[in-house]
């Protein structure tokens, strides 16, 4: 498949958890074009932050039925896609899985294109990964950190 647009991703978290950001890099694919996108959080956990950069990558596309290539270094996020385990999950209520707030966002929105996942080892010279680690560190370590409310209530509820 020839992708339209290409998405790197990364996230990070401090303590984990902790503060935590993702950033994200997009480029149209055969143009000079190239959005980032970052944001952080003031608690929050790597894996979240990681499959969160990916969804907001894919609410960034305009139109519906894109092409999409997105590239990450979380095996977290990549295998529970291309392995199929997030559709098992779905299925049974996302029952004694954690992340299903976004696991359901993703899929809506995953169902509105034609995405495809590679996985690649973080911190590895890649020069997109490299600048979404970057964006989302810089993005955990921000002042006035969102809230991540649905993580902060179920952390709250195992006080």
């Amino acid at each position: 498949m020839s992708h339209e647009v290409h998405i790197y991703t990364d996230g990070a978290a401090k303590g984990n958890p902790g503060n935590g950001g993702y950033g994200v890099v997009m480029e149209l694919v055969g143009t000079p074009h190239r959005k980032e996108f970052y944001e952080g959080f003031r608690l929050t956990t790597n894996n979240r932050m990681e499959l969160l950069a990916v969804i907001v990558g894919l609410e960034k596309l305009k139109k519906p039925n894109m092409k999409v290539l997105v590239v990450s270094d979380s095996q977290y996020v990549i295998n529970s896609i291309t392995k199929g385990w997030v559709f098992g999950w779905e299925k049974k209520g996302y029952a004694g899985k954690k992340n299903p707030d976004l696991w359901q966002r993703f899929l809506k929105i995953y169902r509105q294109h034609k995405v495809d996942f590679k996985w690649i080892k973080g911190h590895n010279n890649h020069p997109q990964n490299e600048r979404c680690d970057e964006l989302a560190v810089m993005a955990s370590m921000q002042k006035n950190l969102s809230i991540d409310a649905f993580y902060e209530k179920e952390e709250a509820k195992l006080l």
